[in-house]
């Protein structure tokens, strides 16, 4: 038996496949929310029992929160050990009345620009995370066995900050420890060319607030003479870059590398249309730095960015106070060997420098994760690539990603495992909105093209 004998398996029984995606969509998994604790165990239960009724020896793991899936398959010494990783929880479904159907309710749907898969975490993990089932089922049902060593690692708590993950990979490391770390939970570039990300964003959120008066003054009375901390806020946030968009906090750029000249050609060979990409949310200039590729701006270069501002009175009306304090949150996108506990000590010391007199500030610190970047000279990085050009027909991309996967840093600096991030999303999928949604064509190449990687690495 070969490739192609397996590829038409997965034909064959994409409508058992898809119907077995459904199933798993119909338990509301949603980890964020203690009221479903029991459907996080019950998705918990469903996936060790799918794992190992094709012979995947897997048992699901309490945890102080929601438990882990961990699956094994024994394989030649002389191949790869690889392990998949995926997320079975999912996000709230608020704002429900924005919904076109239940949210629990999956179904496969017909729209203009293909079928779909409708319903919470078809994209956002569950849809992903059972490509690389479907596709070992295939395998196992063509060929009889497995193609390697193999470990599933799945957990339940993604969406609501793995509070459990570290602890559960330090305690598990001999057991999770493996060559490669497959994460399916990324998209194609611009919905329509296969990727693999080798670099991610790491990040630092940091909420300032900055107090003058013990209480909020009348504007006609202290106005002039008072010093006001809304306007302290205000020159501090101006201050945080230049005029050409490059970021002041000192030290910042320690340890941001320049982009490989393999890659930044490749980048530009994707053709990037900045212009649709910001017309799509009604803008039309790039405000970063203005000496870079608008794509380096996205997934190579970092960022510092104020989330949200309030102070004094925002209610209807007008209400003329000076108020007692002024507030800011403000996170920073991370890459390369950027630390963000430097990093956060240096911006600190910046705005507390810039107070005056009557005024004093106090820090409020969100988390910090560091950037990652990924050497694609390990085979399996061509292997990869070769394999997704093949089954799509589009020669695959090495791309960044300007958001943050903190488990991908997990795998090399706890495991010491190289990470290998594929996914089949869309920009259009409205992964943590309503109406989220998997392409047919995206679980089905999906599950085709982990068969093709999987052939190629073993």
């Amino acid at each position: 038996m070969s490739l192609p004998d397996v590829l038409a398996r997965i034909d064959h029984d994409l409508d058992a496949a898809t119907d077995r995606l459904l199933d798993l969509l119909r338990i509301p998994s949603i980890s964020t929310d203690p009221a479903f604790k029991e459907d996080c165990d019950r998705a918990a239960d469903w996936l060790v029992e799918d794992l190992n009724s094709i012979g995947i020896k897997t048992t699901k793991r309490p945890n102080p929160g929601h438990p882990m899936v961990v699956g094994h398959v024994d394989g030649p010494a002389d191949k790869p050990h690889i392990l998949f990783y995926g997320h079975y929880d999912v996000q709230p479904v608020d704002p429900l009345n924005l919904w076109h159907r239940d949210p629990f309710d999956p179904a496969v749907e017909d729209t203009a620009k293909g079928r779909v898969i409708r319903g919470r975490g078809a994209a956002d993990d569950k849809g992903q995370l059972m490509t690389f089932v479907e596709a070992l089922r295939a395998w196992k049902a063509v060929k009889g066995d497995f193609p390697c060593r193999m470990t599933f690692f799945f957990e339940g708590e993604e969406e609501s900050g793995s509070p459990s993950l570290v602890p559960f990979m330090e305690e598990n490391a001999d057991e999770l420890r493996a060559d490669y770390a497959m994460i399916c939970d990324t998209g194609m570039f611009q919905s329509k060319v296969p990727s693999i990300v080798t670099m991610l964003r790491g990040l630092m959120g940091e909420e300032v607030t900055i107090t003058g008066p013990d209480l909020d003054l009348h504007s006609g009375m202290y106005g002039g003479v008072s010093m006001n901390p809304a306007r302290v806020l205000s020159k501090v946030i101006a201050s945080l870059h230049d005029d050409t968009g490059r970021i002041t906090v000192p030290g910042f750029y320690d340890g941001v590398p320049e982009l490989p000249d393999d890659i930044q050609a490749q980048w530009q060979g994707l053709a990037f249309d900045h212009d649709s990409f910001l017309g799509d949310v009604g803008l039309s200039k790039p405000a970063g730095e203005q000496d870079r590729m608008p794509i380096e701006m996205i997934w190579s270069r970092p960022t510092c960015e104020v989330n949200g501002m309030w102070s004094g009175y925002t209610g209807a009306g007008f209400k003329t106070v000076l108020p007692s304090q002024a507030h800011a949150k403000i996170s920073f996108r991370l890459v390369g060997t950027q630390d963000p506990h430097v990093i956060r000590d240096s911006f600190r010391k910046m705005v507390t420098d810039m107070m005056p007199e009557d005024c004093e500030a106090t820090f409020h610190a969100h988390g910090s994760s560091q950037g990652s970047v990924f050497e694609t000279t390990a085979p399996a990085f061509e292997d990869a690539r070769k394999a997704l050009t093949d089954e799509w027909n589009v020669p695959a991309a090495y791309v960044g990603c300007g958001g943050s996967i903190p488990i991908a840093g997990h795998f090399q600096k706890i495991l010491d495992t190289t990470p290998v991030l594929i996914g089949f999303g869309k920009d259009d999928d409205a992964i943590h909105s309503p109406n989220e949604k998997y392409d047919l064509e995206s679980f089905h190449k999906g599950i085709r093209s982990w068969a093709r990687i999987l052939d190629a690495m073993t």
